[in-house]
């Protein structure tokens, strides 16, 4: 049963595979595109690509439900998978509103918090997940209804909204998307959560169709329709198989850019000043963790990206071992 329903991330590979060409075609026909900022010659890329990564994310989970429903008449956790599939396409409505409103002219900071918390509700309403948790330092934890209301929303609005926040070069958001959800799937595995772990792996395959289109140099964008996406996943993933610890491992690099990030109010940007031969120089004061990258060497962005893919890949390795 669990090898047949492999097959499910195949199909969210080839759906994004398939689609994106049209949908980065008609992106360009249509003016969604914006300006590649790290790159000295500020070329138009088409944006919105988030649109193609859902949809193969759906189409896989889809195929799930299908399967599990009418071929080996398993329904059990329908309800878990419906909850969870409805929190994403409610927080990539949000994104897309972002995205069309425009990079610096879209929702405010208070807003997208604001605007992301109600689509934790069906998470919280099916009561996901379990609400004793292993802390660090102070051990197991029973948090009772506290973890439905706030623990859930919390972990929902935080995974989104963080994930959003380190991104903007090519391959970054996509890569760092399908390390964390690739653990994530394998732990679940591992636990005895199948299915949570062919959630998970829809859309690491549906990330990794996505990165053919955008990786170095790029023709399409994921916009804060994937992010949010992406973000609010993890969290779902999390709850889901009751990894809320390796989740927070897996995110430390997030931590890190919060960090950071707050230092500048919020206000503070992951982009370069390009140089004419591409080399990417700190705009000015540490205001991520892609400008401290930036001043360790002189580097290019594809190469930018990669350090940071491989310390998320180191930092995943090291949360394995000690999970």
């Amino acid at each position: 049963m669990d090898y047949l329903l492999l097959t499910c991330p195949v199909v969210s590979f080839l759906t994004t595979y398939l689609l994106m060409p049209y949908w980065i075609r008609a992106a360009i026909k249509t003016g969604l595109i914006g300006k590649d900022v790290n790159k000295f010659e500020k070329p138009d890329v088409a944006e919105f690509g988030g649109v193609a990564i859902v949809a193969g994310f759906m189409a896989g989970v889809l195929t799930y439900t299908g399967l599990s429903t009418f071929y080996f008449h398993n329904t059990q956790n329908l309800i878990l998978i419906l909850a969870a599939v409805s929190t994403i396409l409610g927080i990539t409505i949000v994104g897309m509103l972002d995205d069309l409103l425009g990079w610096k002219i879209g929702l405010a900071q208070w807003e997208k918090p604001l605007l992301t918390l109600p689509v934790a509700l069906p998470v919280m309403a099916v009561n996901a997940g379990e609400s004793a948790m292993n802390l660090p330092i102070f051990g197991a934890v029973d948090f009772g209804i506290l973890y439905p209301l706030i623990i859930i929303p919390a972990g929902i609005v935080g995974a989104a909204n963080g994930y959003n926040m380190l991104a903007g070069y090519n391959g970054l958001e996509a890569g760092m998307g399908a390390i964390i959800l690739g653990v994530l799937g394998f732990a679940a595995w591992q636990g005895g959560y199948s299915w949570v772990a062919v959630f998970s792996l829809c859309m690491v395959f549906a990330l990794l169709a996505f990165l053919k289109y955008n990786w170095y140099p790029a023709k399409v964008f994921p916009g804060d329709t994937a992010t949010y996406s992406i973000g609010a996943l993890i969290a779902c993933v999390a709850i889901l198989g009751n990894m809320e610890r390796i989740a927070m491992g897996l995110f430390a690099l997030y931590f890190i850019e919060f960090l950071l990030k707050a230092r500048t109010k919020f206000k503070g940007e992951c982009f370069s000043r390009p140089t004419e031969d591409n080399v990417l120089t700190c705009p000015g004061r540490t205001e991520s963790l892609t400008h401290v990258v930036m001043k360790l060497g002189k580097f290019k962005e594809q190469t930018l990206v990669i350090i940071i893919l491989t310390i998320q890949l180191a930092i995943a390795m090291l949360v394995l071992l000690v999970s």
